[in-house]
């Protein structure tokens, strides 16, 4: 078997982060209320909050990011093989996101994929990656590399300069939710380069997988893409069953750490870390404390971060995998699980800790 080694990691997040006050004084909304019921403490903003002005595009956050792991692993850009990016938000439809950031950060003459998903992406850009790395063939001696990113700008979603006065607690949620950033992974056929930031540190990706689960249920979110002739005669441009969500995300979440819990052999209490969907605060820890329960998963440590960061999507599980990999050890285990509701996509993967 090949392995797949995390060899490097890269965050970006906009700006400063948002607290619940300064939104709720924007917004009309009591603190209070966001932290009830959203559980989100802070988020960052790719647009200014005030004036609505865009600050930071889709490409830029991913280049930071990438640009983090690459440092991270040692490597330069004529060490990548591969670029695979995942967005449910491209900054344009044409050209890609993948292939601006490649060319930002001096990466050529190698595929740049580009995977329109929403939270199951980023795992579904893991999985392409790794079969990307098994087939990769270099004339040099060297191991290949791919580069994973992942990152959303949910706010240009948003509008901003709306007057807020009246709007019920439902039309004000997403506001409240979502927030922008990136997140990139460095894939290897080997462990951690010299001159990279890892310190040795050696990460194993065992899996990654994703289906979808959602035949003949209605979506539970719909992302409008509006063109010159939808303009005007279109709704509103993110629309969700929450209900739905809160009903479905759960069971879906306990349905996909049991099925790799079993696929891989490994019993709960062998599980050092787990990953759960990255929502909202409040709705992560309901998830989590039902995976517990459910799939015996009570002696892992949760890696989460969605509070500080709110859910931006596609950056969210390589925002864990930046938090797991400094604490993961030799012989360490980790599952992590996404779940998308847009038609419904479970996505799971593990790492595990290499011997040093």
């Amino acid at each position: 078997m090949t392995w797949v080694h995390v060899i490097g990691a890269g965050t970006s997040l906009p700006g400063e982060p948002v607290d619940n006050d300064r939104l709720g004084r924007r917004l009309g909304i009591s603190a209070q209320w966001v932290e009830a019921f959203i559980g989100t403490r802070t988020r960052h903003f790719a647009v200014d909050l005030d004036d609505g002005r865009v600050r930071y595009s889709l490409a830029d956050l991913c280049t930071a990011a990438g640009r983090q792991a690459l440092d991270g692993a040692g490597l330069g850009p004529g060490d990548i093989d591969a670029v695979v990016l995942a967005t449910a938000t491209p900054d344009t439809l044409m050209p890609t996101t993948a292939a601006v950031v490649a060319d930002r950060l001096g990466i050529d003459g190698v595929p740049a994929v580009q995977i329109q998903s929403g939270c199951s992406g980023a795992v579904q850009a893991l999985d392409v990656a790794s079969a990307l790395l098994a087939r990769t063939r270099r004339r040099s001696a060297r191991a290949a590399a791919v580069l994973v990113v992942g990152g959303d700008v949910c706010t240009k979603h948003l509008a901003l300069q709306r007057d807020f006065a009246g709007l019920p607690p439902a039309a004000l949620v997403n506001y409240a939710l979502f927030g922008d950033g990136a997140g990139a992974v460095v894939l290897s056929g080997e462990s951690a380069r010299r001159g990279g930031e890892s310190g040795g540190r050696s990460a194993v990706l065992t899996h990654a997988s994703h289906r979808t689960v959602g035949a003949g249920l209605a979506p539970g979110q719909v992302v409008e893409w509006f063109g010159p002739a939808d303009i005007g005669t279109a709704g509103a441009g993110v629309a969700e069953d929450y209900k739905a969500i809160e009903e479905r995300v759960p069971r879906m979440s306990c349905e996909a750490a049991a099925g790799l819990l079993k696929e891989l052999d490994w019993a709960p209490d062998e599980v050092d870390f787990l990953l759960p969907p990255q929502l909202g605060g409040r709705m992560t820890a309901a998830i989590t404390r039902r995976l517990r329960e459910e799939t015996g998963l009570t002696a892992a440590t949760e890696i989460s971060c969605v509070s500080r960061t709110g859910n931006n999507g596609n950056a969210l599980p390589l925002l864990q995998l930046a938090l797991l990999l400094p604490r993961l050890g030799p012989g360490d285990r980790a599952l992590g699980v996404a779940i998308e509701s847009s038609k419904w996509i479970t996505a799971s993967l593990a790492v595990e800790g290499g011997p040093g």
